[in-house]
């Protein structure tokens, strides 16, 4: 059994219209979901799952939402090579309101600029709540992302962030080139 308290206004999410995220994450995880919406609470009984990564999978899920992700992207998660990470910003601008503001404002940017930008260029899904910045990814496009995000929070010029995952966006199309040719390989050679 794994327990986890989510933010209140994210149970409403986790639930989803009459029951169907909570129905889909219990299906595609083999565990049962119990929440109370009135702490958000919630409890995860993998006890009679098929899969044991599946209470794993699910803890990790109801996580990434309570952290601002959408159950959409939330359910990458689901793959083995797909992992969460969560980053305190107030590791980097101390506990102060208006530090933590100011930085939240750097990371996601005029109009969410600045966070598009590093979804875009690493392939990762990035979510910025509260004293959190969460990131969504397989370990390439992690690694790209979190080396931005934590030079934004180390106080980096845009500029100098941008100019970074340009020049890593080379790393992400020369993988999936491998990965393509070495799935193409053994048909080339029939």
């Amino acid at each position: 059994m794994h327990y986890i308290k989510i933010p209140k206004e994210r149970v409403a999410v986790l639930i989803g219209k009459k029951g169907s995220v909570k129905r889909d994450i219990e299906e595609k995880t083999g565990v049962h979901l119990y929440i109370d919406s009135r702490e958000g609470e919630v409890s995860i009984d993998e006890s009679e799952a098929e899969d044991p990564m599946g209470g794993i999978k699910a803890f990790n899920i109801v996580r990434a939402i309570g952290r601002g992700f959408s159950p959409e992207r939330a359910m990458r998660l689901l793959d083995d090579d797909v992992y969460l990470e969560v980053i305190d910003i107030r590791e980097f601008s101390g506990k102060k309101k208006n530090s933590v503001r100011r930085v939240r404002g750097r990371l996601i940017g005029t109009k969410g600029k600045t966070r598009r930008l590093i979804e875009e260029l690493s392939g990762a899904d990035v979510s910025v709540y509260g004293n959190t910045v969460s990131i969504i990814g397989d370990f390439l496009e992690m690694d790209i992302a979190r080396n931005a995000i934590t030079m934004l929070l180390s106080g980096s010029e845009h500029s100098t962030v941008y100019h970074y995952l340009e020049r890593r966006r080379i790393d992400i199309k020369i993988a999936e080139m491998g990965i393509y040719y070495e799935e193409r390989e053994p048909e080339d050679r029939e």
